[in-house]
């Protein structure tokens, strides 16, 4: 079957493929060197690409990280590289004009990355000014940001005959189911969970992929490989979000980025879900998120997941899909059984989040690491809290991650919140009640001890946010 994508704005058909086969090692050895390999992990940018992604309105250019995407994920797509930035042979961008006129080029390794985001950040619709997000995954180890920086802050708004903008009107068309076997491996690509699920229930040690920001980690600097991969990302019914009068839906395949948008579109429409909104851009990179799923992220079960504490503060459950079982509801907090452990059960996958309504009035999200921005936490805490009339604890909700083998419920402090004035006396007592909670490791990110102390200080810091907000009496 082979994979057939266009790629600066020319079809190329590639004959089947190994689905280990990363897009970076392609484009390489294809001679499109531009993209280069900084840390096959998504940490730096250096080999970002452009994928176009459809929106309600026509298509977005995306940047995404190419050696996390699999060659044959690429079918039905348009990616632009390095090389296709140029509007013609001898010419140069305007991001590229402007780079240059800018010194923003030192070594020129991560030149190539830095240019594919700033060239979709140039025709990204409804730009205002500056975003440092635009360039927040990419990473210029001869500290030149300053110029680059310079850049972006300085882009124009693209000429209105620019013909890309013709082709960012234009909706892409719907990615097409996918089968391609190699050397005893097989790649299925399906567009419907019944689909999926049948795939599923025939093939029981197949891995399942959504954006692959974490398998591929492991394919790259582990070298594992796995005979049979079933990528989500086409699956309908896993695109879903959905305001009810009793619940936010979520689908397990929205992309982290696309739940920023439906996440600033609630807000808009007057619910807010302020726990996801403060826990997003803390959440990686911009080219991480552009391909990581929501499901994807619980699914790993790691106890550093960043998405977990939010969601266990608010309550959620997950719905679980199977063939033999059909559908059933969970609660996140008994989903996670033991490090890297979920209660998926074989042939099942997480169709949806439903977070129920109404939400808390207070929502914090809190991320304690090395850097504020893309970094691994080394504690994470999501607090929800409603207050009755005369200020006492209605309803108080504890997340950590970073603290224990899973993410965890405070739930023996959430109980004795319960009916509690909320002041400063509560908050002391609930910080010396969560020091005991869960079983925190010395890593080279923070000792046993640091951890424990954290979880009572964000207590603290939760309850001075919120006094200074008005929610004390």
């Amino acid at each position: 079957m082979g994979v057939s994508f266009v790629l600066n704005g020319e079809t190329v058909r590639v004959g089947d493929v190994d689905h280990h086969t990363t897009l970076l090692q392609w484009l390489r050895a294809r001679g499109l060197t531009g993209s280069k390999e900084g840390c096959a992990e998504g940490e730096c940018g250096a080999c970002a690409v452009a994928v176009l992604r459809a929106t309600a309105t026509g298509a977005q250019l995306m940047p995404v990280n190419s050696c996390l995407m699999p060659l044959v994920a690429l079918d039905g797509r348009t990616v632009i590289s390095v090389e296709g930035v140029a509007p013609a042979p001898g010419q140069l961008h305007p991001v590229q004009q402007l780079m240059a006129a800018a010194g923003g080029s030192q070594c020129g390794y991560c030149t190539p990355g830095f240019v594919v985001s700033l060239t979709c950040e140039y025709y990204r619709a409804g730009r205002t000014g500056y975003d440092p997000e635009s360039i927040g995954g990419n990473l210029c180890r001869c500290t030149g940001y300053r110029p680059i920086v310079d850049v972006a802050r300085a882009l124009p708004a693209p000429a209105t005959d620019d013909p890309r903008l013709v082709q960012l009107g234009a909706t892409p068309p719907a990615l097409e189911a996918v089968d391609q076997a190699m050397d005893g491996r097989r790649f299925l690509r399906p567009t419907d969970l019944p689909s999926l699920l049948a795939h599923l229930a025939t093939l029981p040690d197949a891995i399942m992929i959504a954006g692959g920001t974490d398998l591929m980690v492991y394919v790259n600097q582990r070298h594992q490989r796995f005979p049979t991969l079933i990528s989500l990302e086409a699956v309908r019914e896993l695109q879903r979000f959905e305001l009810t009068p009793h619940e936010v839906v979520i689908g397990a395949g929205v992309t982290l980025s696309e739940l920023e948008e439906h996440v600033t579109e609630a807000q808009r429409a007057g619910t807010d879900l302020a726990l996801l909104r403060q826990l997003l851009p803390l959440f990686s990179s911009r080219l991480i998120r552009n391909r990581a799923t929501l499901g994807g992220n619980l699914a790993t079960a790691s106890p550093i997941g960043d998405s977990s504490p939010a969601l266990l503060a608010l309550d959620a459950e997950v719905a679980l899909t199977s063939a033999s079982h059909g559908t059933r509801r969970v609660a996140l907090d008994a989903f996670f059984l033991d490090y890297r452990k979920t209660a998926l059960a074989p042939g099942e996958v997480i169709v949806s989040v439903h977070v129920p309504r109404p939400l808390a009035r207070w929502q914090r999200f809190y991320k304690v690491s090395k850097r504020v921005l893309d970094d691994i936490s080394t504690v994470a805490a999501a607090f929800a809290l409603d207050l009755t009339a005369n200020g006492h604890v209605r309803r108080l909700l504890i997340a950590f991650g970073g603290v224990a083998a899973t993410p965890v419920r405070a739930r023996v402090a959430e109980a004795r919140a319960q009916g509690m004035p909320w002041n400063h006396e509560t908050a002391l007592a609930l910080a010396a009640e969560l020091e005991t909670l869960g079983s925190p490791m010395t890593d080279q990110r923070g000792s046993a001890a640091y951890r424990r102390r954290m979880l009572g200080k964000l207590m603290e810091k939760f309850f001075a946010d919120t006094e200074a907000g008005g929610a004390t009496t």
